[in-house]
């Protein structure tokens, strides 16, 4: 399957995060212990996030948990025409708002636990990047692994995955736990420097070379 030039995927060409906060609110207000955030991601860090995704070639790039399409405006930006563009969003009314947006992006309101599955219903069996805005520190290590287990699967020895993480939430366990899990699961971890603009000031974990 080929998706549209990435011009075309652009949607909010501009990449601006408040245009989508109404709806993002209204998801945080609908599940605050899902979204995590009361505040789409700052165009700096989106673009920090997309830079893992190949600018050449054909390229398989999965968002999971894109919210409004803050990041997935500066992965269209950075897409080849030939790549292709998945978003998985659990919460229907961001999927809904995304699909709108983002027209020439395959959006898909499901489960990240289920990636897997659902790359198979499309028959992709290999994922370039995979990038994640999910709330980790609010995730039991039951479920932060069951996630992490099904990027693993989807981007194999030679893909790359990419997340962030507030830098408040550093000292809680679930986040010095997830720390801990990216480590052990991949064999290259590289936390970036603080993006001080951003609502709060978050950094991102670059990681590579599943272990297993």
């Amino acid at each position: 399957m080929r998706s549209e030039p990435a011009a075309a995927r652009g949607g909010d060409s501009h990449g601006n995060a408040s245009s989508g906060w109404p709806e993002f609110l209204r998801a945080w207000l609908r599940n605050p212990a899902r979204v995590g955030a009361v505040w789409p991601s700052s165009p700096r860090l989106s673009a920090k996030l997309a830079r893992i995704a190949p600018g050449h070639g054909a390229p398989v790039v999965v968002e999971l948990g894109p919210g409004t399409g803050a990041v997935t405006t500066q992965v269209s930006r950075r897409l080849p025409p030939e790549g292709r563009h998945l978003a998985v969003e659990l919460d229907p009314g961001m999927a809904r708002y995304l699909q709108e947006r983002h027209p020439g992006v395959e959006v898909v309101n499901g489960d990240a636990r289920k990636l897997g599955a659902l790359l198979a219903e499309r028959d992709i069996t290999s994922v370039d990047a995979v990038i994640s805005g999910l709330p980790w520190s609010l995730f039991d290590r039951v479920m932060q692994q069951e996630i992490l287990d099904q990027v693993v699967g989807a981007v194999g020895e030679t893909g790359a995955f990419a997340t962030f993480a507030y830098s408040h939430t550093l000292p809680m366990p679930s986040a010095r736990r997830f720390k801990a899990t990216l480590h052990d699961t991949f064999d290259e971890v590289v936390m970036t420097r603080t993006v001080w603009r951003n609502l709060p000031p978050a950094f991102c974990f670059l990681c590579r070379r599943p272990r297993r």
